[in-house]
């Protein structure tokens, strides 16, 4: 079973999860109320961003001259996220005002400028740490003392678990982050990815990159950093989330945008679809047929590449009759980017990558 399978049946609703913010500051709150109020909170109920509650278990609990260290094992629900069933742990201990915050053991630390965060500070995104602060403000509040505490936030394992993430790229180096902005993880939301998507391209900007790619997957990615000569900091994993990269880039441009992808997933882009996941888009073979006309091809080939049962297939075909159909859907999508683009001063081009990472168009 794959992780994107992980628990779900298609005869249930698919279930929401909790994102690492919330189970750090659950594990936080219950941590700091063993310091001030003598025993941990187990259940510890946790006030939401947008409104309402949210109650967790504890799964490690433990106390030591004077730090109190309290785990939350994440449950992410049906979404596919790769810290799904990690044990976020925060150690607390009081410091003189206020609230700071270290990574521990596979949290990771910014090393470049363009993130919310200052280079040299522990990867614990902004509401996360408002969240965790607000939770230790009302433990404060009920002892009847001004909060004052140190937050150190650990993921055993994180640091293994970062290497399958955008993180390195990024430049945070040494594990995870600590992300969330609403508290609740909504299953293939993938708003992980898109922000991931955001931050890639920030770090760039800031950076000084005026050339970026995206790209659909890792054969095609390897295969425009090769062509383009980009760095690894240009390299943006867009996935199937065409439509979050373009309206980003759209109020935060770069000058050149590269969009690498298989010839399915950019034949539907240049339909103008948003979203290539296949259980949200689909080839659309009578537009591909018409295409293929356009790019010199017969009726006849025209009719067999409506026919063809897979958009790869289609792209064979039209190789074997010498009609350059993968030029034809790479002017389409660079079309259908621009437009989503809305003005942006952003100049786009567009690259084909067959399966065995050959580039069969580019412009």
């Amino acid at each position: 079973m794959t992780e994107v399978e992980r628990n779900v049946d298609a005869n249930r609703p698919l279930r929401s999860g909790w994102t690492t913010g919330a189970c750090a500051t659950a594990a936080a709150k219950s941590a700091y109320a063993r310091i001030l109020a003598g025993s941990f909170l187990d259940p510890v109920t946790i006030a939401l961003p947008r409104g309402g509650s949210a109650a967790f278990a504890l799964a490690q609990e433990w106390y030591r001259d004077g730090r109190a260290t309290a785990g939350v094992v994440k449950d992410a629900g049906d979404d596919p996220d790769i810290t799904h069933g990690a044990t976020i742990l925060a150690t607390v201990r009081t410091t003189h005002e206020g609230v700071t915050f270290c990574a521990g053991e596979g949290v990771g630390t910014v090393t470049r400028a363009g993130l919310p965060l200052a280079v040299g500070e522990p990867a614990i995104n902004p509401v996360p740490r408002a969240m965790i602060t607000a939770a230790l403000g009302e433990v404060a509040a009920a002892a009847g003392v001004p909060v004052a505490a140190e937050v150190t936030l650990s993921i055993p394992g994180g640091a293994a678990l970062a290497a399958k993430t955008w993180n390195p790229r990024l430049g945070i180096v040494g594990g995870l982050s600590v992300l969330g902005t609403t508290g609740i993880v909504t299953p293939y939301s993938c708003a992980a990815w898109i922000h991931s998507i955001h931050r890639g391209v920030d770090v760039a900007r800031a950076a000084g990159l005026a050339h970026i790619a995206a790209a659909t997957g890792s054969t095609s990615e390897r295969a425009a950093q090769a062509a383009l000569g980009l760095p690894d900091m240009a390299m943006i994993d867009m996935g199937d989330f065409a439509g979050g990269l373009l309206k980003y880039l759209a109020r935060h441009p770069v000058a050149r945008l590269t969009i690498a992808g298989g010839f399915g997933k950019l034949t539907k882009l240049a339909a103008g679809a948003m979203d290539l996941h296949s259980s949200r888009s689909q080839v659309d073979h009578a537009r591909l047929a018409a295409w293929m006309r356009e790019a010199g091809g017969t009726e006849a080939d025209a009719v067999a590449v409506a026919a063809a049962p897979t958009a790869m297939a289609a792209l064979d075909l039209a190789r074997r009759r010498q009609v350059d159909l993968a030029g034809q859907v790479a002017r389409r999508a660079g079309e259908a980017a621009r437009e989503r683009l809305a003005g942006a001063s952003v100049g786009v081009d567009v690259m084909i990558v067959d399966r065995a990472g050959h580039i069969v168009a580019h412009g």
